[in-house]
């Protein structure tokens, strides 16, 4: 399995390589050459396959230099420490499943990946006695999920950002309460979008990247992509068992990360097992309007909710998508992305009809998201956290009624008890790992959103 630019500037390079690479030399994202399929035989096969037996399986259809002894011993390592046996399982709620994926050691859907990616990038390093100095942006659960899969590991430090005061409270303090030596934790003053952007720019900078061997956690990471892959195929064989041969998703999403981890399980299977995926946003609209009518484009400032990983206006993962509706052609995704960064808009109207053969979408309202969450809870006992009640609304209101449908639960409801409180009138009980956050230590450096002032902190405190 060779990998490429969605701007198609380099050279095809392997697995290994692409997650230490993180984001592409051109600065596109990286990509399987050309993407595997799983036929019927071979799904009838893996149906009643354990969570990490799966997981193996589907890696390897694009790990192939990594021996599969030391793949399967890095996923059994990156799942050890989940709090259930089926790693994301899935529950009826009503009229819809919900997929659980909060069971790691951060409640969060990150550590699916991010444990695993961690492992990986440990796994590397030792084989070739080298270091690396991640970096990266969070909205949220990310820099949490990042920050655990990585502390203390031998040969790497982690720099990850945050918008001051735009994460919920537990989320920060998730963050800056973990005090190892390699960890280092920046808020910026601003707005995801421009800690993502500084971010950006400093892996641009190649003589920095290379005189750092900086390496990439965020979604731009294509091994994340790859591991969320896995939890699509699982959830649609858990329905599949119970005599459903076609099943929706609902994803609550933002960076479009996630769908596009389910865009990728779509194109994997067989036709038909995944029909649509419900795109599902909160105010911050820019994927539903991009799914409803074309217009990718930046609407002025980011507006905080409730559901604040998803509080953002420039989606990275987006040119994945679009390099394929491109008809994988790098240089159209080259020059979209010129455009974009100079206008702040795409027009792709083009492509309405294509689109919605893979996706529907629904803008779900800060008051329809705190509604939601107060009625799952009092129809079904279930409790939401704000994400997934995104994601939840917008399936109750676009499910085709002749399959089911898998809302993906990205967050436990914990992380953001305001919400919740707001929404059932009671505090939400924290779990062991949340319930002393606020009396340990906590450690975070405050700086203005420059990316100059980054890279000095960056450079001081790296490995080298």
């Amino acid at each position: 399995m060779r990998y490429i630019s969605t701007r198609g500037g380099i050279e095809p390079i392997g697995f290994k390589e692409v997650v230490m690479m993180g984001l592409a030399r051109d600065g596109g994202l990286l990509l399987p050459q050309t993407l595997p399929s799983i036929d019927r035989a071979k799904l009838n096969a893996w149906r009643n396959l354990p969570y990490q037996y799966l997981a193996l399986e589907v890696l390897s259809l694009f790990v192939d230099d990594i021996p599969r002894l030391d793949l399967d011993a890095l996923v059994e390592q990156s799942y050890s420490n989940f709090s259930h046996p089926q790693i994301t399982p899935v529950r009826k709620v009503g009229d819809v499943y919900v997929m659980e994926l909060f069971h790691g050691p951060t409640l969060a859907f990150k550590d699916i990946a991010l444990q695993l990616l961690g492992n990986i990038f440990e796994y590397i390093l030792a084989s070739s006695g080298g270091f690396m100095n991640i970096i990266g942006a969070t909205s949220g659960d990310t820099g949490s999920a990042a920050i655990y899969g990585v502390r203390g590991k031998k040969g790497i430090n982690i720099f990850i950002l945050h918008p001051d005061g735009r994460t919920s409270p537990i989320q920060a303090l998730q963050m800056t309460t973990v005090l190892d030596p390699n960890v280092f934790n920046i808020a910026v003053r601003g707005t995801f979008d421009d800690a993502q952007a500084i971010v950006k720019e400093i892996f641009g900078d190649l003589e920095f990247k290379d005189k750092l061997h900086l390496g990439a956690i965020n979604s731009i990471n294509w091994a994340r992509v790859l591991a969320q892959v896995v939890y699509y195929i699982y959830g649609y064989c858990k329905l599949w068992k119970t005599g459903f041969q076609s099943v929706d998703f609902s994803v609550p999403t933002g960076n479009f990360g996630d769908i596009f981890a389910g865009f990728v399980a779509k194109r994997l299977l067989p036709d038909g097992c995944i029909n649509r995926l419900i795109l599902a946003t909160n105010e911050n609209d820019i994927l539903t309007r991009f799914v409803g009518n074309g217009d990718y484009s930046t609407a002025g400032s980011v507006t905080p909710t409730s559901s604040p990983s998803m509080d953002i206006q420039i989606a990275s993962n987006f040119e994945r998508y679009l390099y394929y509706l491109h008809g994988e052609d790098g240089a159209r995704v080259n020059a979209d992305m010129e455009t974009f960064a100079e206008t702040g808009r795409l027009d792709l109207a083009e492509y309405q009809q294509k689109v919605a053969v893979d996706f529907v979408s629904r803008s779900v309202s800060e008051q329809e998201t705190i509604t939601t969450i107060a009625e799952v809870y009092a129809r079904d006992n279930y409790l939401l956290d704000p994400h997934s009640a995104v994601g939840v609304k917008a399936a109750l209101e676009l499910a085709d009624k002749e399959r089911p449908v898998i809302c993906l639960a990205t967050a436990h409801p914990a992380k953001f008890g305001d919400a919740v409180k707001k929404a059932i009138g009671r505090d939400v009980e924290l779990p062991p790992a949340l319930a002393d956050l606020e009396n340990r230590e906590s450690r975070c450096e405050i700086m203005d959103a420059d990316v100059g002032k980054v890279k000095k902190y960056v450079q001081q405190h790296a490995l080298a």
